[in-house]
């Protein structure tokens, strides 16, 4: 069983990563974009939960048409320097309109989440070095934000506080 955090909580993963040359099982899974563009038809005539990996390299708007199909979107973080996957979470959430469940995958640490969470990710597996409890204390590190985000349209100023 792999736990994750969704919502800032620590739940089950009952979503399943396949390789492109794996059989698909039953229940909902999490693909590549290469197997989703190849495989679209049938992955949705199944009848259950679909999401795509989405590598950091690719416009997000190529999935503009398919995103509501879309159960889960998950972002890769290949390392934890490459911040490119900030920007995909901003553009799905607030150009493209996503409202599913936005997932941080890869190289994903604790010191991250709470900016993640600002930019639209709502699901995060971290790496499995790392402590799913330790890493829920980051979404409380800081009490305000100023700037505006995918989690708050409006900055400080604005909120009048």
């Amino acid at each position: 069983m792999r736990l994750v955090i969704r919502n800032r909580q620590i739940v089950e993963d009952r979503w399943q990563h396949l390789a492109d040359d794996a059989e698909t099982p039953a229940g909902p899974v999490i693909v590549s974009l290469a197997r989703w563009r190849r495989e679209r038809a049938a992955l949705l005539e199944r009848g259950e939960p679909v999401g795509v990996r989405l590598p950091n390299t690719v416009d997000p708007a190529e999935l503009a048409d398919d995103l509501p199909k879309l159960a889960v979107v998950a972002l890769e973080f290949p390392k934890f320097a490459d911040g490119r996957a900030h920007t995909q979470a901003r553009l799905l959430r607030e150009r493209l309109g996503y409202r599913g469940e936005l997932r941080a995958v890869g190289d994903v640490l604790r010191d991250q989440l709470f900016f993640m969470a600002r930019n639209g990710f709502d699901a995060f597996e971290l790496r499995a070095d790392r402590s799913l409890e330790d890493a829920l204390e980051a979404f409380g590190e800081f009490s305000e934000s100023y700037q505006p985000a995918a989690d708050q349209p409006l900055p400080l100023y604005r909120r009048g506080r």
